[in-house]
């Protein structure tokens, strides 16, 4: 209940305009949005610029948010930025399509690392379409609930749930393969 008050009373400050509340903000989840970011690019220059933008536009919209999970608002904030991205370079269907022809062409040699199924599924995760990546990032990566998720995508909790389903059986399936 304290870290909630806590965290009430930073939002709060941050919509007062309270520099110190923006940098709490971003002591608290630059560590959680950066980690979105960089599962759903690779980059971590791409996932650097991404961030920057989600706190440039936090400090823009934070007089927006009108309770509720802050965590969700937030979230979907980044999901748009991610999308926003991708449109911008308009390569959503290029990208697929290169992804899928250097993976087919391409040997995938993992990093040398102490956690090679870390690196394995790195490799799998690029394997995913985009949509598929996202949805899993935003439910074990950031820990969002189902409800939560089906917010951000602006879609019933069912097509949510199935879609989790669907996307953590064909994750399993090239973790097997």
């Amino acid at each position: 209940m304290t870290e909630s008050y806590d965290l009430a009373r930073i939002i709060t400050g941050c919509k007062s305009g309270d520099a110190q509340c923006f940098e709490r903000i971003v002591d608290i989840y630059s560590s959680r949005c950066y980690g979105y970011f960089y599962r759903l690019t690779g980059n971590s220059d791409i996932s650097d610029e991404l961030l920057s933008e989600l706190f440039v536009k936090l400090v823009e919209k934070i007089r927006t948010y009108k309770g509720g999970s802050f965590d969700s608002w937030l979230f979907k904030i980044a999901s748009n930025i991610f999308h926003d991205y991708l449109r911008r370079k308009q390569r959503r269907k290029k990208l697929l399509e290169t992804q899928k022809i250097e993976i087919e062409s391409e040997i995938i040699e993992p990093k040398k690392s102490d956690d090679e199924l870390t690196d394995k599924l790195q490799i799998l995760l690029r394997r995913l379409d985009d949509d598929t990546r996202e949805l899993i990032m935003l439910r074990f990566y950031s820990q969002l609930s189902f409800k939560e998720i089906a917010q951000i995508r602006s879609e019933p909790i069912g097509t949510t749930l199935a879609k989790t389903h669907r996307a953590v059986k064909k994750l399993r399936e090239l973790m097997e393969g």
